[in-house]
């Protein structure tokens, strides 16, 4: 085979490699809608969500340009951009299903690819010139809006890449952001992201030279007067300082909600309810656990990145004991760090749980890349210590071998469908015990009158014995430390 039928031969098994990931149906979208179970309420928000989606088969370009009117939207179509280092073809794969999942979630169609075997990005173009070519070929020849590459691109290379292609470029991190973007709902989420997007745009401004400078006048600032004439501030600058004063404000924004939040915490930690993180991959069906655990109801979508805004429902134990379920932001390969900074007020929720469901999608190509992911963010915001327990879900459509492959990987672990139920009685009798008990066994004689303080011992409590006597209720249990301190005038000798 000569070098011309090697080269010709690569490129047909790369571009088969992108139909074959490409071709599947529903990468972000189940086909026919998203399925909900009974627990998943009226899924008011999804329908908010869908209105706001751009819809197919329509058209942008214009026919005449006196008639403005007539415009259309249609689906932005994009083309994908994948590296494939040796020995990394299955990595490279699933990283680039993943990819066209976020595309589609942010509202395009994925009409094709690229997929390119190197060891390292080209350091102007992140393609190499040949395959940057018949990048630009493809663009032209599928009617592409935008490039999406799989990774981070630097600024000098998205721009090489767009004087080449001729079409827009974007990078992964920027395609998340603007996922986030379109999801956040509450004034937190909103500011969190507007954060993270400014972090990562700053350093991208584009200048266009002199001819955008700020030039000062005769009579200055400050009365500087003659010799201080100059360019001025360019137009760069002044959006860089802008930016900047932005963000500061942002960031005050965001600590000031902070300070609630914590508040809040602070509260349930005086009543001694524990609380439980529910953390995980994105569309690994955390948000359907907690409404089938709380029946919170909250937006259950087959998207990345359906949820943004943590949600906090209360449960009980089967013993009674009440704890919290926390409903957290999902993770996913390369997060971009601005977003985990910029969340980084909401994700200490988890650092300060006391158990963490680490929910993993047995149904996945690759569930312990998932599971490494979300452990590498939660060592970054400092919740590697909390205890975990793994909850592999969608079991009634993971295939046997894998789910029995992550049990043996992760010995406590526990196998459940979020969507039909199985499993998660046993998830909930195991939460039990893994939640942490009070500690102080005191033995009182309660009054009739202090009914609210034998309904605490019953919620925030082990009741071991409990009689009613005619001097009032004599109970025995364990409790937490603050409520042994207020049930010490009532010890089982008589009544305070």
């Amino acid at each position: 085979m000569t070098g011309d039928e090697r080269t010709a031969a690569g490129r047909s098994g790369e571009n088969g490699t992108v139909s074959r990931i490409l071709s599947r149906a529903g990468t972000a979208l189940a086909e026919g809608g998203t399925t909900h179970a009974e627990r998943d309420g009226d899924q008011l928000d999804r329908a908010e969500r869908q209105a706001l989606r751009r819809v197919g088969g329509l058209s942008t370009e214009l026919t005449d340009v006196t008639e403005v009117e007539y415009r259309q939207l249609r689906l932005e179509r994009v083309a994908l951009v994948g590296l494939a280092a040796p020995g990394g073809q299955a990595h490279a794969e699933n990283s680039l299903r993943e990819l066209a999942a976020l595309a589609e979630t942010a509202g395009s169609q994925v009409v094709d690819g690229v997929l390119q075997r190197r060891e390292n990005p080209d350091p102007g173009t992140y393609l190499g010139s040949g395959k940057a070519a018949e990048l630009r070929d493809l663009v032209a020849a599928n009617d592409v809006d935008t490039v999406v590459c799989d990774g981070e691109l630097s600024p000098s290379q998205r721009r090489g890449l767009e004087d080449i292609v001729r079409v827009k470029v974007i990078d992964r991190t920027a395609l998340i952001l603007d996922i986030f973007a379109q999801h956040a709902k509450s004034r937190e989420g909103k500011a969190q992201v507007e954060l993270a997007q400014y972090e990562y745009l700053l350093p991208r401004l584009r200048g266009w030279g002199e001819s955008m400078s700020r030039q000062a006048g005769g009579r200055v600032a400050a009365g500087q007067g003659i010799g201080s004439r100059g360019p001025g501030e360019t137009k760069i600058e002044l959006d860089r300082r802008r930016i900047r004063q932005r963000m500061a404000k942002l960031r005050r924004e965001i600590t000031g909600m902070k300070v609630a939040r914590e508040t809040k915490r602070d509260s349930r930690r005086r009543n001694a309810v524990p609380g439980v993180a529910i953390v995980g991959y994105t569309n690994a069906g955390k948000s359907s656990l907690l409404n089938r655990l709380t029946g919170a109801g909250v937006l259950v979508e087959n998207a990345l990145f359906a949820t943004l805004d943590p949600t906090v429902r209360r449960a009980l134990t089967p013993d009674g004991r009440e704890y919290t379920l926390t409903d957290t932001v999902g993770f996913v390969r390369a997060l971009p760090h601005q977003l985990v900074e910029a969340f980084r007020s909401t994700l200490e929720e988890v650092a300060q749980a006391d158990l963490v469901l680490h929910v993993v999608d047995g149904s996945h190509p690759d569930p312990e890349g998932q599971l490494a992911a979300v452990r590498a963010v939660l060592a970054e915001v400092g919740a590697e210590s909390v205890p975990e327990l793994v909850v592999v879900n969608k079991c009634d459509v993971a295939e046997g071998d894998v789910v029995e492959r992550l049990l043996r990987r992760e010995p406590r672990a526990v196998v459940v469908s979020a969507h039909t139920g199985d499993g998660v009685a046993s998830l909930v009798e195991t939460v039990a015990e893994l939640l942490p008990r009070p500690d102080v066994e005191v033995d009182v004689l309660l009054p009739f009158r202090r009914g609210d303080l034998v309904s605490r011992m019953h919620s925030d409590g082990e009741v071991l014995a409990e009689e009613h006597t005619p001097e009032g209720t004599r109970i025995r249990a364990r409790v937490d430390r603050v409520l042994a301190a207020e049930l010490t005038d009532y010890h089982a000798a008589g009544v305070g």
